[in-house]
């Protein structure tokens, strides 16, 4: 299965880096679920949980309070602009 290059930022540190099976952001149109292969887009986050599960099936989960998310070529940038982690 293909992977996606993860990195999941905010403002001030990088909180997550990584390869990941998927991702889900909430975006201001709605939850945006990404796995590899997925179209190229540029979204504005909504406050909410991004998830991103790695390779093995276990899954990271923050906080976001905005921010914006960019898919280009299984490359996907999260860049938050407040972020809690919560598991």
């Amino acid at each position: 299965m293909a992977e996606l290059s993860v990195d999941l930022v905010s403002t001030d540190r990088k909180v997550w880096s990584g390869s990941a099976r998927s991702i889900s952001a909430p975006s201001v149109e709605g939850q945006i679920g990404v796995m590899a292969g997925h179209t190229p887009i540029l979204a504005v986050m909504a406050p909410g949980t991004v998830t991103i599960t790695d390779p093995s099936g276990r899954p990271f989960e923050a906080r976001v309070t905005g921010g914006f998310v960019s898919v280009d070529d299984n490359l996907v940038t999260i860049v938050a602009d407040e972020i809690e982690n919560i598991g």
